[in-house]
């Protein structure tokens, strides 16, 4: 029970690692709060979570709108008093090479990609300054800092960002006692994995041959790494990019 008497928020929390994050952090004795712009597949995480025996909320909110991220962080604190961790996850693929991109589809990336986990570090280093310390996890990409692949030109330029906004905001709040760290998660299972018309029996053929390790992560795997970067256990870990993609960069 790591997280006992913890407040943790996780962006994106209505699927995929979100989810299975939440319910993981939920799982350690967390209250979880989890934001998103639907408003039913984060009930249903609520409910998951619930029904497991933990405490959760959820609150509506657009990462790339700097009001709503205020209102969101500033409604976690007046529920559960306080935000000692946040997992700023919330992202969208946006296929398409450097010429095929349109202004539309680059500044959504960015928008979402970039200056959704900004915004939000910017609201939750906020408060934790205040209250004496935090950690915060950003969740970047193994496509990005770490491997480049054609026809994902602004997902990999964002996610690339992330990491190195995720290094200078470390190097900028260790001394606030606030760790901020990144995972880059590789091809996990998830929707964003499968390729146009790929099914999962597909998509587990293609990465035998493609990943060292011959197989899709998990979503535990990707949480609990998250947790691990979240928790004292790795508290001499500050500005790390932990990249989860099966050896296929290595």
């Amino acid at each position: 029970m790591r997280f006992s008497d913890k407040v943790v928020l996780v962006t994106g929390g209505g699927g995929g690692i979100g989810r299975a994050t939440a319910l993981a952090f939920a799982a350690e004795g967390a209250t979880v709060s989890v934001a998103g712009r639907a408003a039913e597949p984060l009930a249903q995480t609520v409910k998951l979570i619930e029904t497991a025996g933990g405490a959760a909320s959820a609150v509506i909110a657009d990462v790339t709108r700097e009001d709503e991220v205020a209102a969101m962080v500033e409604t976690v604190v007046r529920r559960h008093d306080g935000l000692h961790v946040a997992f700023n996850n919330a992202g969208v693929f946006v296929p398409g090479g450097v010429v095929d991109l349109s202004v539309p589809e680059w500044t959504r990336a960015i928008d979402v990609n970039l200056t959704g986990v900004w915004l939000s570090m910017k609201h939750e280093i906020a408060h934790m300054r205040a209250r004496g310390g935090g950690a915060i996890v950003n969740n970047a990409s193994t496509l990005g800092a770490h491997g480049r692949r054609p026809g994902t030109s602004a997902y990999v330029a964002t996610k690339a960002a992330v990491s190195a906004l995720t290094r200078n905001a470390a190097l900028e709040h260790i001394a606030d006692g606030i760790r901020i760290n990144a995972i880059s998660p590789g091809p996990a299972d998830t929707a964003m994995s499968l390729l146009p018309g790929e099914t999962p029996a597909d998509r587990a053929t293609r990465l035998r041959a493609a990943l060292p390790i011959g197989r899709v992560g998990t979503l535990a795997e990707i949480a609990s790494a998250v947790l691990w970067l979240a928790s004292p256990e790795s508290g001499f870990t500050v500005g790390h990019d932990l990249v989860l993609d099966g050896g296929a960069t290595a």
